[in-house]
């Protein structure tokens, strides 16, 4: 008998009843001993919450006063080559040993929203107890969601280094990095992580259109932080009031000339994906255009640009629209990504940056684990010394609704109900 055949249906139900009614009135640092608590009612036992750092290096346990920013965490489990990291990257529940499978790793998605893993003892787990982990690690993402907003520890805890007062704002201002339905994805990412000042990304739903935004403010200082958060602002603003591209694109205009009076400008692409049938509609403001990687090839979509933001020349904004196919791969990106240049003055370029994408592609990785190998590579060509900010927004489309499974494998959902444990 494995400890999992000890739990009944009425334990399990149990568990998470209880999971969720202590939630209401718990912290996140109260989280851990309550998951174990309950975990341990279902023959699941030392379980540990790993959350994964900024920049998705490292896996650090979830403890009730993290070590001070920059000194690392006891225990923090490194995500390249260990068994925990390859369950943060693929996905995927697998065993610590699996000559003696006692512990499990499992993976910590919020929706598509890659947090961490679970670590989980299950000797002898069996598909039930499979299925039981998958489900508590999605109950567990969910808490330490609502969670962390008011939380100081998850803040610390997910930082290796101090952060600039404009990154700190720049951080709080965007969604998740990872969104996906059945009708396609989007992933992010932006370095230098703690030094960023004046990238932003944005993307939201409305019905059946996908809006999606990317800025590149003046400037590498707090104001840069200040006009990239208010471009963004205005854009929302005017997007909840039911404006267009155009409009929103003038008010971000109007909004940053009178606060800044034409000293201060935010380059950036505005844009809606009509998600059944594929139709994109942007406008540009003095920024690089967005480009399609459609199987091996590259597209740069043309338009006529308008002046950056907060300029004040009051030109006519072209609205432009492109038909993608489905497959496509659309990227918003920031010039930190192509421009940038290393010691030698050798710049990263457009076609590494598109080649590498189309090359992972082709490994079927998760797409949130594609851009975090990407930025890593950039921060590897460029000896982790960034001089601009680099940002990528990315969206796959499929034309098609995707299955589950191509939807999970594409974002690094664990496989649910399908799960299997090694052999069966």
């Amino acid at each position: 008998m494995t400890a999992h055949d000890c739990g009944s249906a009425a334990a399990r139900a149990a568990m998470f009843g209880a999971l969720i009614s202590v939630s209401h009135t718990s912290t996140l640092e109260q989280i851990p001993d309550l998951v174990a608590e309950q975990a341990a009612r279902v023959g699941l036992s030392d379980v540990v919450i790993y959350l994964a750092d900024l920049q998705q290096e490292v896996l650090s346990p979830l403890v009730s006063r993290p070590a001070p920013a920059g000194s690392g965490e006891s225990g923090e489990i490194c995500i390249e080559g260990t068994v925990a990291g390859r369950a943060f990257q693929h996905g995927r529940i697998l065993p610590a040993s699996a000559r003696d499978p006692r512990q499990w790793w499992v993976p910590l998605v919020d929706g598509t929203d890659r947090l961490g893993v679970l670590r989980i003892g299950a000797p002898g787990a069996d598909e039930d107890a499979l299925r039981d982990m998958e489900r508590l690690a999605g109950l567990v993402a969910l808490l330490v969601v609502s969670k962390r907003p008011l939380s100081d520890t998850y803040a610390r805890l997910v930082r290796r280094r101090r952060m600039s007062v404009s990154a700190e704002m720049e951080w709080r201002l965007m969604p998740q990095r990872t969104f996906a339905t059945d009708r396609f994805v989007i992933s992010a990412v932006m370095e230098p992580a703690y030094d960023v000042s004046g990238d932003v990304y944005d993307y939201a739903l409305e019905g059946r259109t996908a809006h999606l935004a990317i800025f590149d403010a003046m400037g590498h200082d707090t104001a840069a932080g200040l006009t990239a958060n208010l471009a963004l602002t205005t854009l929302r603003n005017s997007r909840h009031e039911g404006e267009g591209l155009v409009r929103a694109a003038e008010r971000i205009d109007e909004a940053l000339m009178g606060q800044f009076g034409g000293e201060r400008f935010a380059t950036g692409v505005l844009a809606t994906l009509d998600i059944p049938n594929g139709e994109l509609v942007w406008v540009n403001c003095g920024h690089h255009p967005p480009v399609i990687v459609r199987r091996r090839a590259t597209i740069e979509l043309e338009c006529d640009p308008a002046p950056p933001a907060g300029t004040g020349l009051h030109l006519p904004v072209t609205e432009c629209r492109a038909q993608l196919q489905p497959g496509d791969r659309l990227l918003l990106y920031t010039d930190g990504i192509t421009e940038a240049r290393n010691r030698h003055g050798e710049e990263f370029g457009m076609e590494r940056f598109t080649d590498f994408l189309i090359r992972h592609q082709a490994d079927e990785l998760p797409v949130p684990e594609t851009l975090r190998r990407l930025i890593h590579h950039h921060l590897d060509y460029h000896e982790r010394r960034l001089r601009d900010d680099a940002t990528v927004l990315l969206v796959e489309w499929p034309g098609t609704p995707y299955t589950r499974k191509e939807a999970e494998a594409l974002t690094g959902v664990p496989e649910g109900s399908d799960t299997r444990p090694p052999g069966s």
